[in-house]
């Protein structure tokens, strides 16, 4: 069990990450240009600075508004009454191939306001990426879309070599999460793997600090496996600001080395687990360094 550092206005040492302000201004000029939005930029991620930098970004596909209110989360929340931007298809598909990227994570707002969640333009904007360029790999990270069955198939069916969905926090906490439970996020991951079988790698992530208990986290541990992810992704959690969840713990990175090894020997073939770890951070490793 790990032992809680005194929060306060002061992080630890271990969460003191060194910002480049340049490389996050010259990749937002390049993404504003191009009238685009990543989750980056939205959820105030504390990597942006790193993956800015190496010209790595996170697409946020249908908008900047959510149609949920969680406790964690910075994405603004609203009502974009069933809006979708048709020309994002086409504007991150010439973002690609102008940074030359290959390995491109999408994602999205929950847009509860579309019949299928936005499911289909995930589909458009994924197939867009590889028809129109070379050696380049996809992973979506997904909404609920209600665990729908056409629209988790429709996902399934874009050529994503990794789909997403984070489950976030263990089920005592569930109170974070506005409009989801911990058994529809269950659901999703069993139904993509059921659904794309061995083409299609399934992902999670889950942040710590909000008070949850390591017994808790190893069983979310099992019920990931029991429904066929083996991809893991956890982190440290951190308030955008004070009008979010609270920070109960700065979860020390000799904690986070014991998560990854209790994970590993649960059957995941994959897990990045380190206090500033999040779900498409360093996206292309998890296919590269899987456990064999």
């Amino acid at each position: 069990m790990s032992v809680p550092s005194k929060v306060g206005f002061k992080k630890p040492q271990w969460l003191r990450k060194k910002l480049s302000n340049k490389a996050q201004a010259d990749m937002e000029k390049l993404l504003d240009n191009a009238g685009l939005h990543t989750i980056c930029q939205e959820a105030k991620c504390p990597n942006i600075s790193e993956c800015f930098a190496k010209k790595n970004a996170t697409f946020m596909i249908l908008g900047d508004l959510c149609t949920r209110r969680c406790q964690y989360c910075n994405v603004k929340t609203g009502n974009p009454n069933g809006y979708v931007n048709e020309k994002e298809v086409e504007q991150i598909t010439i973002s690609v191939q102008k940074l030359g990227l290959k390995f491109v994570v999408i994602t999205s707002p929950a847009r509860d306001d579309l019949k299928d969640g936005g499911a289909n333009h995930f589909y458009e904007v994924t197939k867009s990426i590889l028809n129109n360029t070379e050696d380049t790999q996809v992973e979506i990270l997904i909404p609920d879309f209600q665990a729908k069955d056409e629209s988790l198939q429709k996902v399934v069916d874009s050529g994503a070599v990794i789909i997403g969905h984070n489950v976030e926090t263990v089920p005592s906490l569930y109170k974070v999460r506005k409009g989801a439970t911990y058994e529809r996020s269950l659901e999703v991951l069993r139904r993509i793997k059921e659904l794309g079988g061995e083409k299609v790698k399934t992902k999670s992530a889950l942040m710590v600090g909000l008070g949850e208990t390591e017994e808790e986290m190893v069983q979310v541990f099992k019920d990931l496996i029991n429904v066929g992810c083996k991809f893991l992704s956890i982190g440290q959690y951190l308030a955008p600001s004070g009008d979010y969840a609270t920070v109960k713990e700065y979860v020390k990175p000799e904690q986070f080395e014991r998560y990854k090894t209790l994970a590993m020997d649960l059957g995941f073939e994959f897990v990045h687990s380190t206090p500033y770890a999040r779900s498409s951070y360093m996206a292309h490793e998890y296919l590269s360094n899987q456990k064999k």
